[in-house]
């Protein structure tokens, strides 16, 4: 059975926000490798098209090997984009061959996901994981805690009705001062009333 793994950056006020933080050739190199680890990673349709930024490096690489590299990663893997209003996701006028849209339903794909063998799911949307999160469906969180602070912007978690508990299984820290906190849920769920 394949492990569902949420991995998302965030600000240390708890925002994702891509234009707040600044990755350097550690943390791209990191995910280059975290990327290598799935065979799928799901989105939704903002962070699809966010991600989509990376194209252009596949045919004009930068002066930078760990963006260069990353580009080429996150190229390969299988994206499985969920949308309500995308109609298709055209791998030839975008280029990106390994995304497709989903036909289910978010946890329809996931339990069947699961049960495939193979390497890692990837979460990579703020929506999908509070979804997958409300549907118990996620095994790993991975937040990566970028040393800023922005005040404003979409929290990453919103609109929970209960308590999760998470255990803290390792950490990872950063030359540039992010920090990745590893935690799997602790299964123990209580409302908030």
């Amino acid at each position: 059975m394949r492990k569902v793994i949420a991995a998302i950056n965030m600000t240390l006020d708890g925002y994702c926000d891509h234009t707040a933080i600044i990755p350097d050739e550690e943390i791209h190199q990191h995910y280059t490798e975290l990327l290598s680890e799935g065979d799928a990673i799901l989105y939704g349709r903002i962070t699809y098209q966010l991600m989509e930024f990376w194209r252009p490096l596949l045919k004009n690489p930068s002066d930078e090997k760990t963006m260069d590299d990353f580009a080429v990663a996150i190229d390969k893997i299988p994206k499985i984009v969920f949308s309500r209003t995308l109609k298709n996701v055209d791998p030839i006028a975008i280029g990106w061959e390994s995304a497709k849209l989903a036909t289910r339903d978010l946890e329809e794909e996931v339990l069947e996901l699961k049960q495939q063998s193979g390497k890692n799911i990837f979460i990579g949307s703020r929506s999908l994981i509070i979804q997958l999160m409300k549907l118990n469906l996620i095994d790993e969180y991975q937040f990566c805690v970028h040393p800023v602070i922005v005040g404003n912007g979409l929290p990453l978690f919103e609109n929970i009705n209960n308590r999760t508990f998470l255990k803290l299984i390792k950490t990872k820290t950063f030359r540039g001062g992010a920090v990745i906190l590893y935690f799997e849920p602790k299964n123990e769920k209580t409302t908030n009333r």
